[in-house]
Formats: C-alpha cells, structure tokens, sequence
C-alpha cells in the first residue's frame, strides 16, 4: 500500500504540474490581447478546467504523501513552508507553491465580491506559483534527476516561455501601432 501512495503522490505531482503549465499558458494567451481561433468563453472555459484540474491533482499529490507513513509528511508540512523534517527547502516550496494556489482559488471563488483590481493583483500570485512548484518539482522526491522529468520540466518551461515570449509580442505590436497612430 505504501509504494501505491508514493506511487500516487509522485504521480498526481507531474500531472498536477503539466496541467498548471496549461492553465498558466492559456490564461497568458487570453490576456495577450492577440487574436486566437477560439472564442473567448472557450479560452476562459479552458484556463478555469485545466485550474481546477491541477488543484484536484494537487490535492491528491498532498493527501496521498501526508498519508504514506515513508513520505514522513505532516499536516504542519502542508501549511507552513520550509519547517519539514525531509528536504526542508524543497518541500517547503512546495508548500508556498500550494499557499499561493490556495489564494488564487479563494480570490476566483470571491472574485465579484473583491472587484477586478484586487482579484487581478491576487489572480498574479499564479505568476509566482508556477516557477516556485516548478523548482519543488526539481529538487524533491525520488525522481528529481532522472531524464523524463527533466524533459517534462523542459517542456513546461518552454510552453511557458513560449506563451511569455508571444504575450510580450504582442504587447510591443500595440505599442507600435499606438505610435504611429500619435506620430501621424
């Protein structure tokens, strides 16, 4: 029954960080200001299922390694950073990584009660959180160096850059747009 939750725990973990790298690459794209083929509901419906998708898979990852009695995780672990017995730094950024999350979710669940500002400045805590549970991924469990994880990691990393890098594009094509609207 341990190797399954340890099994799970790991599992849930890469799912969990795929399908964040997905919810953080689409809500880039729908706020790139930049044409894209499907409608804006099916963008919001995409970012909001891939969210929710990545919160259930964390989730799992927490629950089934505070339950493995080998992952030595305890509920402290899961709420206050870096005071864990095990890999104190990594796990630890686990636990901001999942402090965040959690804020992002309270803000999309509050969202009409805390107005656009304040949801949008909360909502750009996701911006932190990806990179923080990106690093957790890389530096704890069983499998932080092998080769399919970096090439996961990799792959993430350059969707994400991928996503920035057209955001900024488009960014710099409004803005030159807009100067030689004032310049005519």
């Amino acid at each position: 029954m341990t190797q399954a939750l340890w099994a799970l725990g790991r599992g849930s973990g890469i799912a969990a960080l795929v399908v964040l790298t997905v919810a953080v690459v689409v809500g880039i794209a729908a706020r790139s200001g930049r044409a894209i083929t499907l409608p804006r509901s099916a963008i919001a419906e995409l970012h909001r299922g891939a969210s929710l998708i990545a919160c259930a898979l964390v989730g799992i990852h927490v629950l089934s390694l505070l339950a493995d009695p080998d992952a030595q995780l305890r509920l402290i672990d899961i709420v206050l950073p870096f005071v864990a017995d095990y890999r104190p730094v990594w796990l630890g950024l686990g636990t901001v990584a999942v402090d965040l999350l959690l804020a992002v979710v309270v803000s999309a669940l509050l969202r009409h009660r805390l107005g656009p500002r304040t949801f949008r400045l909360i909502h750009w805590a996701a911006y932190g959180l990806w990179p923080v549970a990106l690093i957790h991924s890389l530096g704890t469990g069983t499998d932080a160096a092998r080769p399919w994880l970096l090439t996961v990691a990799g792959v993430c990393i350059l969707a994400v850059a991928g996503a920035v890098t057209w955001r900024v594009g488009a960014n710099f094509t409004e803005f030159g747009r807009i100067q030689r609207r004032s310049a005519s």
